[in-house]
């Protein structure tokens, strides 16, 4: 009899996802209730001021910046993302640019935001540039504005994008789009109506693997951007090392985890919706096409007799 190693092969996962999420956010949330300390910490005392603490103008402005920075980055990226993904699973040299894309990940990711400033600072290499070219008499402020912000978080994250792309992409059967073309569609209305729904699911990938670290981005506003692209994460590690106000710091930290959770389960839902819909459009179109056939088995058989 063998024995059942189901249980066996689930523990590793689950320790994983109790140790490293499950612990995590539960502390998230116990001290999201709790009250500040007189020096900072916690007092084990049940309280809803730093809830009350969120409602304040400036909190939803930080709030409003950070989910139109997230949001713009995000649609930035998967913009680049899929004609980058299509020629890259389209190319016969797919290796050397699946390489290409997996570089940045060898370097430190702070490095590569401080490379960012040697590239925009005022004595950065584009304004040594302009300068030189004589195309403008000053320096341009390219640093310090949410515009930079976008920027940079584009350049970090784009690769998680790419990837889940290509990855769709590369399993596509492109004799479809060629039997569109082959029908009367134009090459854009083959890309919209034939590709593009089948790889519905990598795009659902990208954007959850894109959207979720920059609604969370802290190093980038923190190096990069200014006081006025000032996000929710540099507002928590405010309030962690300077006020100390723990508490605070949890209910921001909780309220993140669930815009982001709600923003995926309405984002999965709309997904899910539509690809419901396209395939019962298919199922209503497929016994239209089967009609021609009857009919013209029903000729042939009418003309033999």
């Amino acid at each position: 009899m063998k024995k059942n190693l189901g249980p066996a092969y689930v523990a590793p996962i689950t320790v994983w996802l109790c140790v490293f999420f499950v612990i995590p956010i539960s502390i998230i949330v116990y001290y999201s209730f709790l009250t500040k300390g007189f020096n900072g910490g916690v007092v084990h005392k049940f309280s809803l001021d730093a809830f009350r603490a969120l409602y304040n103008p400036t909190i939803f402005k930080i709030t409003f910046n950070t989910f139109w920075v997230a949001c713009v980055s995000t649609a930035v990226m998967v913009a680049l993302a899929v004609p980058a993904a299509y020629y890259m699973a389209r190319s016969r040299h797919k290796n050397f640019f699946m390489l290409l894309v997996i570089i940045p990940f060898w370097t430190n990711f702070l490095i590569r935001i401080y490379a960012w400033m040697a590239v925009l600072g005022n004595n950065g290499v584009v304004n040594h540039a302009l300068l030189s070219m004589g195309l403008i008499d000053r320096h341009i402020q390219f640093l310090y504005n949410t515009n930079a912000v976008i920027l940079v978080a584009v350049y970090t994250y784009l690769p998680f994008a790419i990837l889940p792309l290509y990855s769709t992409i590369e399993k596509f059967d492109f004799s479809l789009v060629e039997a569109a073309r082959d029908l009367g569609a134009t090459k854009l209305a083959a890309t919209l109506r034939v590709l593009v729904p089948n790889i519905r699911g990598g795009i659902t990938t990208a954007v959850l693997f894109t959207f979720i670290p920059a609604f969370g981005n802290y190093a980038i506003p923190q190096i990069i951007g200014g006081s006025s692209s000032y996000m929710l994460g540099n507002v928590i590690a405010r309030e962690l090392t300077v006020t100390r106000n723990w508490p605070l710091a949890s209910s921001i930290s909780l309220v993140i985890t669930a815009l982001t959770t709600l923003g995926v389960l309405i984002f999965m839902r709309f997904n899910r919706s539509a690809s419901e819909e396209a395939r019962e459009r298919a199922q209503d179109n497929a016994p239209m096409s089967a009609m021609p056939q009857v009919s013209a088995q029903s000729t042939g058989t009418g003309a033999s007799e």
